[in-house]
């Protein structure tokens, strides 16, 4: 195998890290270094390298036009992937820097988190990996996994993006080790031929970008919520640890335009979650005393986290969230749409691997049973909500408004 090709460290950087990191943080210079060998950068660190990587590829951009959590869309103020994805990023960077992390790992990290995800939300990958299942179904992390590791093309030398190790272990530990249950093929296949220690827990960097996802989608689900009518303020007020916040808002000012309701709300139920997440990954330290990042992987347990009081306030609004956002018969109805849609394309390029693009196409031929259903897997779940609809009309010559 040609030297540049072969998994290596990274080079000695040329662009010296702050040096105000704490020391359990996870260090650029003692990266493990990505799977091909390449020169770094003189001007920004490779964990800044990984996070414009990821800002330029297709798959980011595509986001756009995917859907959050699946909702009709009636204007433009409602979340896509995009727009949460770098609400995320925003949250994940802040908290880094508060605890004195690599600021920019967490904001890769974050970052790319969704790039993974099918159209249409929860719905178009329900469908496809029910569509798939005898095939190994569908993990978004995996296909994330996959694209910045293989359907990327960016650059001569090599498929995918090239990130760093440690933002590869990010991505697909994120939510904590892959133990006890099956590892999905994309991230067995490419664990074997580069290491990502699944057993153990990421960085504090990525721990911190995975609950700042949760901080993310809690406070923007109930934003759009109150803006598509799913729901009311009276509702909401109603609802655990949102509604005390609902209520103080209502009761200090009375009457509001919605956006400044929302805007009240919301930054008083995210400052409080915050805090409580700052307070308790500082409590799990100190508990801890982590000397390097080693230290904080090889924990018994997450060292970022809410509080127990905090977790089930949490998990107590989601509930709610599901009953009044997810399973309004709205969306429901949406849904249910999407899922046919993505369950009849998938049929349809499956049996037929002609209707492909030409390129796509081109990759089945002579391919297993098994191999086509993989690309035509990858070939749906990178589609935006508004071209799976464009490309259903083509073959089946019908409009289907969600």
């Amino acid at each position: 195998m040609p030297s540049h090709l072969r998994p290596g460290r990274l080079l000695p950087p040329l662009f010296v890290p702050p040096a105000q990191i704490v020391p359990y943080a996870t260090r650029v210079e003692d990266s493990q270094g990505r799977y091909h060998s390449e020169p770094e950068s003189a001007t920004r660190t490779a964990f800044q390298r990984d996070r414009d990587r990821i800002l330029h590829a297709s798959a980011f951009r595509r986001l756009k036009h995917k859907t959050q959590v699946f909702v009709q869309h009636e204007g433009d103020y409602y979340r896509t992937r995009l727009t949460h994805s770098l609400e995320v990023a925003q949250i994940a960077r802040s908290m880094a820097r508060v605890l004195a992390l690599d600021e920019d790992l967490a904001e890769a990290v974050a970052l790319a988190h969704d790039l993974g995800h099918t159209p249409f939300g929860h719905a178009g990958e329900e469908a496809l990996a029910a569509a798939t299942a005898e095939f190994g179904g569908f993990d978004h992390n995996a296909h994330a996994l996959k694209l910045v590791t293989q359907l990327e093309h960016r650059y001569a030398d090599f498929d995918g993006l090239n990130l760093t190790w440690e933002c590869l272990e990010g991505l697909v530990k994120h939510n904590g080790p892959l133990t006890g249950r099956a590892i999905a093929g994309p991230i067995a296949s490419f664990n074997a031929r580069f290491d990502l220690e699944l057993g153990t827990y990421p960085g504090l960097e990525a721990q911190i970008a995975a609950l700042a996802d949760d901080i993310a989608y809690i406070n923007h689900d109930i934003d759009d919520g109150l803006r598509a009518g799913l729901f009311g303020v009276q509702a909401l007020q109603a609802a655990p640890l949102a509604g005390v916040f609902a209520r103080e808002v209502c009761d200090r000012y009375g009457t509001l335009e919605l956006s400044r309701l929302v805007g009240e709300l919301v930054r008083r139920l995210m400052s409080v979650i915050i805090t409580d997440l700052l307070e308790e990954t500082r409590r799990r330290l100190a508990l801890l005393a982590p000397y390097s990042a080693r230290d904080i992987r090889a924990a018994d347990a997450a060292t970022a986290a809410f509080s127990p009081a905090m977790a089930a306030d949490i998990a107590a609004l989601k509930t709610w969230l599901f009953s009044h956002m997810y399973r309004h018969p709205r969306v429901m109805q949406s849904m249910a749409q999407a899922k046919l849609v993505i369950s009849e394309l998938f049929v349809a390029f499956r049996d037929a691997p002609t209707l492909l693009p030409a390129d796509w196409a081109g990759a089945c031929v002579g391919a297993s049973r098994a191999a086509q259903v993989s690309i035509v897997r990858d070939y749906i779940a990178g589609m935006t909500d508004r071209f799976a609809l464009s490309e259903y009309a083509r073959l089946f010559h019908t409009q289907i408004a969600l």
